[in-house]
Order: C-alpha cells, then sequence, then structure tokens
C-alpha cells in the first residue's frame, strides 16, 4: 500500500484499486496533483481490508484483478454494508458487464483506455451525488467565454441560450474546454474522444468540429480556432 500527502484544498480520500503498476501510479498522481488523498493497492483482498480498516470517500476500483474480481468486491462491500461509492474501471466492453457493474453496487463504470480529465471529472460527479465532495458545487461547470457546460447533467450553454449536442460533440467540446487555450492536435482529439490510437481517422476531427461550429453560432471561428499544420484550440479574447 501507498499513501500520498495532499494540499490542503480537500480532504477527500481515495483508494485506487489496480493490478497495472503504471496505471496504478498514472492515477494516483492525477488524483494526488487535484488535490486528493490517495491510497493504491493491487489486489481484491487488499482492497477490501483496506475499505474495512480505513474510510475512503470513493473507490476506483478496477474489475480484472489478480484474485478477486472488482464486482466481486463491491458485493462483498455492500453486504458489509459499506457504502462508499464505487467507480469500476476495466478493459471489458460488453452491457452486461456494465449490467453486472452496477447490480453489485457501483456508482459508474469507465472502460480503458480512458482519459485522466474524464476520470476526474466522474470522480466529482460522483461524490457529488454521494453529497461527499467538498469542492464548491460549480466545480461541474467548465467556463470559457459566454460558453458554458454542466458536466454532471450533460448541458450546453452559450450565453443565455441551451445548446442540444449529440454525445461525440459533447465529449469533443468538452476535451477542447478541459483544454482551452492550448493547442491539441487531431491524434490526440481521436486518442480522448473517440479512444482510438494513431490509427484514427482525422477527418472525424474535421466533421465534428464542423458541427460543434455549426451548433454553436461559430462559424466564423472565433471560439473554436483551426492551428493550421497542428490542430484546434478553444479560445476566447
Amino acid at each position: 500500500m501507498k499513501a500520498h500527502p495532499v494540499p490542503d484544498s480537500r480532504n477527500e480520500r481515495v483508494l485506487v484499486v489496480e493490478d497495472d503498476d503504471s496505471i496504478r501510479e498514472l492515477i494516483s498522481t492525477a488524483l494526488r496533483f487535484t488535490g486528493f488523498e490517495t491510497e493504491t493497492v493491487a489486489s481484491g483482498s487488499a482492497a477490501l481490508a483496506e475499505a474495512r480498516n480505513s474510510r475512503f470517500d470513493i473507490l476506483v476500483l478496477d474489475v480484472n484483478l489478480p484474485d478477486i474480481d472488482g464486482f466481486s468486491v463491491c458485493r462483498k462491500l455492500r453486504e458489509d454494508r459499506n457504502d462508499v461509492p464505487v467507480i469500476f474501471l476495466t478493459a471489458r466492453d460488453d452491457p452486461s458487464d456494465l449490467r453486472a457493474g452496477f447490480t453489485g453496487g457501483g456508482d459508474d463504470y469507465m472502460t480503458k483506455p480512458f482519459s485522466l480529465e474524464e476520470l476526474m471529472l466522474r470522480i466529482d460527479a460522483v461524490l457529488r451525488r454521494a453529497g461527499r465532495n467538498s469542492a464548491a458545487d460549480e466545480s461541474s461547470r467548465l467556463v470559457c467565454g459566454d460558453l458554458t457546460m454542466d458536466d454532471e447533467s450533460y448541458r450546453v450553454w452559450r450565453g443565455k441560450d441551451e445548446v442540444s449536442l449529440s454525445p461525440t460533440e459533447f465529449r469533443l467540446l468538452r476535451y477542447l474546454m478541459l483544454n482551452q487555450g492550448r493547442v491539441v492536435s487531431k491524434h490526440q482529439i481521436l486518442d480522448h474522444v473517440w479512444h482510438y490510437d494513431f490509427g484514427g481517422d482525422p477527418s472525424a476531427v474535421e466533421t465534428y468540429v464542423s458541427y460543434l461550429r455549426r451548433k454553436l453560432d461559430d462559424r466564423e471561428a472565433q471560439l473554436i480556432r483551426t492551428v493550421r499544420g497542428f490542430g484546434y484550440t478553444l479560445q476566447v479574447n
């Protein structure tokens, strides 16, 4: 088990349960920099021992563990009347796994590969729903100029007007808003929005940027700007 000290900005404690060393360290580092107190274990039995002996605000729980799978860990915790929120991580993408996760008492479910930005947003959303988040309610909102996104309700506004987006358009806009002021390449967008590696088709990005510009009334590209030879940036002067 490994514990990390954190800044004073938050007081939530997160237990990361992941047998892959690199993924476990990546998640715990991101959580630590976001201000969470984190502890990490690499097996289901260790997770049960930690969760039974210490108080955590949320578990980030891999499904495919070497001893006890994550679904069983969650069920055992619920049998112990431990209601700690659980976000499952798994490489499985079968709908039956999704049902098993929620039936077993899980609160959210992310398939690998996933973006750390999305995981942080999901953690905050689950903590808010559970009433365990010490951050202000506005933390669910991303703002860029007159553009506002509420990640918990999946709603977007341009000024006072609500904008209806498809799930893919929403994910694309969220990635741009998380990186506002920075230039992101088409391959980065493919990786984070479509979860493709570099083998994805960059023309999909161009198509969906065009959809977003039309829906956001941004035909002059003053909000979503093309940086030729590099990618796109979301920016307000």
